[in-house]
């Protein structure tokens, strides 16, 4: 019964300790003050295995398609460029202020091997699908369907080895495919001159991460 008293009384010290952190104001919420190194860890872990958990049963199609790799280029550089950057571009005004960092995308290769990129694709789907809490990746499911998911994903896969001139080529093609088939995409007219306009990034929507 002793034992079971302590206990009890350490979990109220605990509680009580926990909402006087919480309402005292002392978490500093700025963007530009990093986390301890305890926080960032934990935050950290929890956010891969909470990925890893659910994206472990996806399963990940052909994303060889030259014609879904195309597809995804075009999404690529109209929703994220702003944050994840491209080929031959340098950081803008927006990315040094963001925390967590955004990665640059056109520079991360996934795992070599087979099973590693299968894994690599289902994380990057996952993600992009649902977004990130408390990193503003946002959720693209909410307005895109799984098969333009799948085509960024297939061109994930690809950028990081691609120049600036065959990434340039890439999203030319795709904007000419775009036209020539009268597509017109979820966001509406002139939504990807806007995004364009804006670092490729409608709506201001701000990173996660998508490594």
């Amino acid at each position: 019964m002793k034992t079971l008293k302590i206990v009890v009384g350490l979990v109220i010290l605990a509680c009580a300790g926990g909402a006087l952190f919480v309402y005292s104001g002392m978490f500093d919420a700025g963007a530009d003050t990093p986390h301890s190194r305890p926080v960032y860890w934990l935050a950290q872990t929890v956010r891969e295995r909470s990925i890893a958990v659910r994206s472990k049963d996806i399963q990940v199609p052909n994303l060889d398609d030259p014609k879904l790799i195309t597809a995804g280029a075009s999404e690529y550089a109209e929703m994220c460029t702003g944050c994840h950057l491209a080929p031959g571009m340098d950081d803008n005004e927006m990315r040094p202020g963001l925390y967590p960092s955004p990665p640059n995308l056109s520079e991360h290769r996934h795992d070599r091997g087979v099973s590693a990129a299968q894994g690599s694709a289902a994380r990057q789907f996952w993600i992009i699908k649902h977004g990130l809490k408390m990193t503003a990746m946002p959720a693209w499911g909410k307005t895109h369907d799984d098969p333009t998911i799948w085509s960024m994903v297939a061109f994930l896969q690809k950028l990081p080895e691609l120049t600036q001139e065959q990434y340039a080529a890439m999203t030319e093609d795709s904007e000419s495919a775009h036209e020539a088939s009268g597509h017109v995409h979820p966001h509406g007219p002139g939504t990807q001159e806007r995004s364009r306009d804006h670092g490729g990034m409608p709506g201001m929507n701000m990173p996660g991460s998508v490594r």
